[in-house]
């Protein structure tokens, strides 16, 4: 059930098309079918018949259409909150390198040559919808943070995964000097953040990187620290290979010396009770992603207004049930002289 404090209007605006019933009650009061007459004197007396009280009502009727019309034309609808969802899932985080040594090429599929921040994006897709082994993570409440340099939050943690995977399709490698470097505690710290403001009982930060922590204000081991104390699990991903890995140079792919800092990544994993995970290639990325699929998961609940029960169908019956019932009654027991 409803209550008229639930009812919201698409178009406020017409409700001010009610003030025409005024004019057209004027109107109508001055409409021919009256016969005039010089004096009353000649007239009997004795109160009138019911006809004659009751021959403002055909008017009253058409003011009333008028005014049913007009909130009619508002739009008046309800939530239906009966629509609240109860979904059982976790609050997860992903925390994405975007550094200039993601475009290495060594997490490339076959036949196909991708950056490691492209092979990144097509596997966290399929973490997120399903598909390649995965279920999908349809009930879980997901954001995006990016670190270089600096860190950024893409998405904030949601259930709608259009919007989060719009975001994570928007993702680039840094190109400017001045924002490039690899801040993995300012990126990590940023997702803590923001997971802390979520009530869910499992809350997790996915940290894929590909570097060394060589930049940002937040240590790494201070982040892993703050996540363990508000009880977030960081599973880390050392993305990539160690020594040498393939870089495409313009229209030549170069060999280029890369690093990853894996004592790092794991000593932050396990301080929060997660894990560290390396994926070389591209079939142990996603062997990497099929396994965090696994995680516990927990309830969130949340409340979609997203169908409303329209009620704007009943106005207008209503306004042209009354204005057919002023004409009836008009042109019948209620009609005027000529």
């Amino acid at each position: 059930m409803w209550a008229p404090g639930d009812i919201e209007w698409t178009h406020p605006w017409y409700l001010l098309a009610a003030l025409a019933a005024i004019p057209v009650v004027l109107m109508l009061r001055r409409s021919p079918g009256r016969v005039v007459f010089s004096s009353l004197a000649a007239l009997p007396h004795g109160g009138g018949s019911w006809r004659t009280a009751l021959a403002w009502l055909p008017d009253a009727l058409i003011a009333s259409a008028v005014c049913a019309l007009a909130v009619g034309m508002a739009g008046p609808r309800a939530g239906e909150k009966d629509s609240e969802v109860h979904a059982e899932g976790i609050a997860i985080m992903m925390v994405v390198d975007t550094s200039g040594s993601m475009q290495a090429l060594d997490l490339s599929p076959p036949g196909r040559e991708e950056t490691r921040l492209d092979a990144i994006k097509r596997v966290f897709r399929t973490f997120v919808l399903g598909g390649g082994g995965t279920r999908g993570r349809t009930d879980d409440a997901i954001g995006l943070v990016s670190f270089a340099r600096y860190a950024d939050t893409r998405a904030p943690l949601t259930l709608d995964h259009g919007n989060l995977l719009a975001a994570l399709d928007a993702l680039s490698i840094t190109r400017e000097r001045n924002e490039d470097g690899t801040a993995i505690g300012d990126g990590l710290a940023l997702a803590v953040e923001r997971l802390g403001q979520t009530p869910a009982r499992s809350r997790v930060a996915i940290l894929l990187t590909d570097g060394v922590n060589n930049a940002g204000v937040e240590a790494p081991a201070g982040a892993a620290e703050w996540a363990k104390q508000q009880g977030i699990k960081v599973y880390a991903i050392g993305a990539g290979t160690n020594g040498m890995a393939p870089v495409r140079i313009g229209a030549e792919v170069v060999a280029q010396p890369v690093e990853i800092d894996e004592e790092l990544l794991t000593k932050m994993a396990v301080t929060t009770g997660g894990r560290y995970f390396r994926a070389t290639d591209d079939e142990s990325l996603r062997e990497i992603v099929k396994e965090i699929d696994q995680l516990e998961r927990t309830q969130l609940a949340e409340v979609k207004f997203l169908e409303y029960n329209e009620y704007y169908g009943w106005c207008v019956a209503i306004g042209l049930g009354l204005a057919a019932l002023a004409m009836i009654m008009r042109g019948t027991i209620l009609r005027r002289l000529p």
